[in-house]
C-alpha cells in the first residue's frame, strides 16, 4: 500500500470515527469520500452501528447499497446528524471549492442539514487562493443558460459549460448543467 493510500485511509478512519449508533449521516462523492463510506461501513460491521445514511450523489447511493448501508431517501430527511465528504481546494480562510465531479447541488444541500460536517482534506488540495488549481462549478438550469452566463460576466467572472468527451452537455444528478467559472486573483 502506498503512502498516499495509508494517508487517505487514515483520513477517513477520523473522519467516521466519531458517528454513534442512532445517527443519521451523510455521504459526501468523490474518491476521498468513497474511502470514507468504507471505512463507514467497516465500523458498521465490526461495532454493529446501527446507523442510517443519506446520498450526495447517486455514485455514493449505489456503493451504500453494495455495502449494505440503511439508506434513507433525502427528500423525507429534515436533519442530518453528520456529514463527511472531501473537498476539491481549501484556501487559508478553510473556505473551499466543491463539486467538480459534479455533486454540487445535492452534496451543498445535504452539508446545510448537516449539525456537523467533517471534510477529508489532503495536503495537496492546500491552496492560498481559491481557483489556482481548479474552476469553480455553479450548477445552473438549462432554462437560464444565457442570462446566468452573462450575469457572471458582469460580474466579472468568465466560466465555460462543462461538456462531455463526447461533446455534450455534462450533467449533473439533478439534470443541472454545470458552468466552470475561473476564479482569477483577487476574485476567489
Amino acid at each position: 500500500m502506498s503512502n498516499e493510500q495509508k494517508l487517505a485511509d487514515a483520513l477517513a478512519d477520523a473522519a467516521v470515527a466519531e458517528i454513534q449508533s442512532g445517527m443519521v449521516v451523510g455521504l459526501g462523492t468523490g474518491r476521498t469520500a468513497s474511502r470514507g463510506i468504507l471505512a463507514l461501513h467497516n465500523r458498521v460491521r465490526e461495532e454493529n452501528l446501527d446507523i442510517q445514511v443519506v446520498a450526495t450523489s447517486h455514485a455514493t447511493e449505489t456503493q451504500a447499497r453494495a455495502l449494505g448501508l440503511r439508506l434513507l431517501d433525502f427528500a423525507g430527511v429534515e436533519e442530518v446528524d453528520y456529514l463527511f465528504d472531501g473537498a476539491d481546494e481549501v484556501d487559508p480562510d478553510l473556505r473551499m471549492i466543491k463539486g467538480r465531479g459534479g455533486a454540487l447541488v445535492r452534496e451543498r444541500v445535504v452539508a446545510k442539514a448537516a449539525a456537523r460536517c467533517v471534510y477529508m482534506v489532503a495536503e495537496e488540495k492546500l491552496v492560498t487562493r481559491l481557483g489556482e488549481r481548479c474552476s469553480l462549478p455553479v450548477a445552473v438550469q438549462y432554462f437560464g443558460l444565457a442570462s446566468i452566463r452573462r450575469h457572471l460576466i458582469d460580474m466579472g467572472y468568465n466560466g465555460v459549460v462543462r461538456r462531455t468527451l463526447g461533446g455534450e452537455h455534462f450533467l449533473t444528478d439533478q439534470g443541472n448543467l454545470v458552468i466552470d467559472v475561473s476564479l482569477p486573483p483577487g476574485k476567489g
